[in-house]
C-alpha cells in the first residue's frame, strides 16, 4: 500500500509516496508562493501530488498533510494557519479532493511529526511518547496508544507554550517564559546574543559583534564543539530550561519516554545531557522509572513520512 505525505510550509511544499512499510519511493519540492493566496496554493499542491503520480503507477490510497495550525478533530479543516497568507476557516480536504479525486486527511504538521517517528523513527519502539519539536518555534506531538493524543477539539500537544517562568522572555505566547521563548530558534539566538555580548574577548563576540542577526544555533553547536565555553554555556543553560518543561510534561501526562527533534536539537548531547540531568533531579522519584531522551534523526522527513502514515490509518 502506498499514500502520498504532504508538509506544507510558508516557503515550500514537499511532498512523498511513500510505502507503507518501505518509506520513501518518490520525494519533491517545490515553492509554496503562499503569497499568491491559498487557491494558488491548492493548486500548487495538486501539481506536486500529480507529478508524483506519474512516477508510480499504482493508485495511492489518499493523501495526507501537515500544516502549520490548529486543525479541526474531523481532519479536514484549518483554523488561521501561520505563514499562510488568505487562509482562515478552510476546508482543505476538500480542495484537494477537488483538485486530485483523492481522498485527504490534515493534521498538524508537528503531530505528524511525532507519528513519523512513531512508524518509521526513534518512536518505533514505544507504544507512548512525547515528540518535543525545536525548530522555528518549539512544537510537539504526543503519542499515546501508538495514536496521536488530540485532545477535546483536536489542539492538544501546543508543547512550546508551556509556561515555566512568568516573568522570563517574550516569545509567540500570549504571556512570558514559554518554553518556546527559550528553545526556538530565534529566541534562543537571542539569549545567546545578549549573553556574548557581555564577552567581548570571545571568538562569537569577535565573528557576530556586527550583525547579530546572523548568529544561529548552529553557530552556537560548531563554536562548543571546537572548545569554546562559553557556546557550551549557553546550550546547558537552554537544555537546563527544556528539562524543566520535560518535567511538567511527565507529570502530567505521565509518559517517560522523550523524543526530541528539529534543528535546534542536532546540538544533540550538549542540549539534552543537561536537559536529563535537570529532568531527573526535579521529577518525582515514581516518574523515574524508565525516563529516557532520545533524538530524532529524521529531521523534517518526520513529518511527511507521518503525512503518509495518517493516509494509511484513516483512508486504507
Amino acid at each position: 500500500m502506498i499514500a502520498i505525505g504532504i508538509d506544507l510550509g510558508g516557503t515550500n511544499i514537499k511532498a512523498a509516496l511513500v510505502h507503507e512499510n518501505n518509506g520513501f519511493i518518490e520525494t519533491l519540492s517545490i515553492p509554496t508562493n503562499a503569497d499568491q493566496g491559498k487557491e494558488h496554493v491548492f493548486d500548487r499542491i495538486a501539481m506536486a501530488v500529480e507529478e508524483l503520480r506519474k512516477l508510480y503507477h499504482y493508485k495511492p490510497v489518499g493523501i495526507g498533510m501537515g500544516l502549520p495550525g490548529m486543525v479541526h478533530l474531523d481532519r479536514q479543516t484549518v483554523k488561521n494557519p501561520p505563514n499562510l497568507p488568505g487562509w482562515k476557516v478552510e476546508n482543505v480536504a476538500n480542495e484537494l479532493k477537488k483538485r486530485t479525486g483523492l481522498n485527504c486527511v490534515i493534521e498538524n504538521d508537528a503531530n505528524l511529526a511525532a507519528l513519523g517517528s512513531a512508524r518509521f523513527g526513534a518512536g518505533k519502539n514505544f507504544e507512548d511518547f512525547i515528540m518535543i519539536t525545536l525548530g522555528t518555534g518549539v512544537g510537539g506531538g504526543i503519542i499515546i496508544g501508538n495514536k496521536i493524543y488530540r485532545g477535546t477539539k483536536g489542539m492538544a500537544g501546543e508543547l512550546g507554550h508551556v509556561i515555566i517562568n512568568y516573568h522570563g522572555p517574550l516569545s509567540n505566547s500570549n504571556t512570558r517564559g514559554g518554553i518556546e521563548a527559550y528553545l526556538g530558534q530565534r529566541f534562543l539566538s537571542r539569549f545567546a546574543a545578549d549573553t556574548i555580548r557581555q564577552h567581548d574577548d570571545n571568538p562569537l563576540f569577535v565573528k557576530f559583534h556586527k550583525d547579530f542577526e546572523k548568529l544561529e544555533p548552529i553557530d552556537l553547536y560548531d563554536a562548543a564543539t571546537s572548545g569554546n565555553e562559553l557556546a557550551v554555556d549557553i546550550l546547558r543553560q537552554a537544555g537546563e530550561k527544556l528539562g524543566y518543561a520535560i518535567v511538567n510534561y511527565i507529570h502530567i501526562l505521565d509518559i517517560r519516554k522523550i523524543i526530541i527533534s528539529g534543528g535546534v536539537a542536532k546540538a544533540g548531547d550538549l542540549l539534552l545531557r543537561p536537559a536529563y540531568k535537570t529532568a531527573s533531579k526535579l521529577l518525582m522519584p515514581p516518574f523515574l522509572e524508565d525516563f529516557e531522551i532520545l533524538y530524532e534523526s529524521l529531521g523534517n522527513d518526520a513529518a511527511l513520512l507521518g503525512a503518509a502514515s495518517l493516509a494509511f490509518d484513516e483512508l486504507h
